[in-house]
């Protein structure tokens, strides 16, 4: 049995969705899922299964940073989890982003330890498994949801000395936005053989050496944006 997640195989479904904020789990699951049941509270990392129009997903907290986040990724692929889909809130980067704006990742660039601990140190792109993206593409298409795709970069640091420098030089060759988890996820999913994708809701604006930050009512309606999209690709049959 896993030693934080304290649940049988079995207990989460096999798409889940992965929020940094264990209460945001605990929102998404009474706010968007029938019958849901909590898996799991130890170490206050909530997690829930129940359905999403008939069919079952799951949602898991996983707190904050790629060390502690990649141990909630692994123990939910030792309970049979195959699709993980973490959705979370970042700093946008390009000059064209709104508050509230939707970020599909394609890929990670790795700006922590983690993901290059888990591959030894050698050379490694965290990629977003392809069939979730352009599902997620699809179905914002067809619901006139507008999104931006194409590379992040996941780092150790909230508080970063360095903010505006390096935000600059990241923006300028083209990252999206800056967050905290997915170069793990990515890395760790092509290790592990499952599929894993990262949706993001631009909660701050990080350019032009100044801070833009979401209200929360504005977050909030946001947030459920990315999740609708997020659950219809996580029950998709089309990836």
């Amino acid at each position: 049995m896993p030693i934080h997640l304290r649940a049988e195989p079995g207990d989460y479904a096999e798409a889940v969705l992965l929020p940094g904020d264990p209460l945001r789990a605990k929102y998404i699951a009474e706010t968007f899922l029938e019958d849901a049941v909590q898996r799991n509270e130890e170490r206050a990392l909530y997690g829930f299964t129940g359905t999403y129009k008939g069919k079952p997903v799951s949602v898991q907290g996983t707190g904050m940073g790629c060390p502690s986040a990649t141990i909630v990724f692994e123990e939910l692929i030792q309970l049979g989890a195959k699709r993980l889909i973490r959705v979370g809130t970042c700093g946008g980067l390009q000059a064209g982003h709104r508050l509230g704006d939707l970020i599909v990742a394609l890929s990670a660039a790795p700006a922590d330890s983690t993901a290059s601990h888990l591959v030894g140190g050698e050379p490694h792109c965290p990629t977003a498994s392809w069939g979730l993206v352009h599902e997620a593409v699809h179905v914002a298409k067809h619901s006139d949801l507008p999104l931006h795709v194409g590379p992040i970069v996941s780092s150790d640091l909230f508080y970063n000395p360095d903010a505006e420098g390096q935000y600059a030089r990241w923006s300028a060759r083209g990252i999206l936005a800056v967050e905290m988890e997915a170069a793990a996820l990515f890395t760790l999913a092509a290790m592990r053989q499952v599929q894993a994708a990262c949706f993001l809701t631009v909660s701050d604006v990080l350019v032009y050496g100044q801070l833009q930050r979401i209200g929360d009512d504005e977050l909030r309606a946001a947030v459920d944006r990315m999740t609708t999209l997020a659950l219809d690709v996580a029950v998709s049959e089309k990836h």
